[in-house]
């Protein structure tokens, strides 16, 4: 039984076997055993080395078998483009958390300025307070 304090927990990520992820994918077993060793796809393993297909690596087996028969790409273009597309959103992360990181500094740094600073002044200066007057006729 979870207890009250424990925070929610993720659901289970489904996971596929060889034979279910071909089958899903539209291609043969063997065509997935040769994107792995090519590093196109990469299965998490099990224990006994059985390859274990996820959600997201279905839909990329999908989208290279778009990439390879729609489009006539080759394997070794396919492969840069997955490399370049996944350094992609890797940067654009990154982007996205320095955004958030700037636009908190930048609330932080407006709030703390409300148009006065205190200053420190040596005991030997004087301080003269002085407020401009208003020009007439405005």
């Amino acid at each position: 039984m979870a207890n009250s304090n424990d925070g929610p927990r993720e659901a289970p990520k489904k996971m596929y076997v060889i034979s279910v992820a071909a089958e899903l994918s539209g291609m043969h077993a063997q065509t997935l055993r040769t994107y792995d060793r090519m590093g196109l796809v990469s299965p998490a393993r099990t224990r006994g080395g059985g390859r274990r297909y996820s959600d997201r690596d279905i839909e990329l087996l999908r989208h290279i078998q778009e990439l390879s028969q729609e489009q006539g790409v080759n394997l070794a273009g396919i492969k840069s483009i997955i490399e370049l597309t996944e350094e992609r959103d890797q940067l654009l992360a990154e982007r996205d958390a320095l955004l958030e990181e700037v636009r908190e500094l930048r609330a932080r740094s407006s709030s703390a300025s409300t148009g006065r600073e205190l200053v420190h002044v040596p005991r030997s200066t004087s301080v003269v307070m002085w407020t401009p007057r208003r020009k007439r006729g405005r």
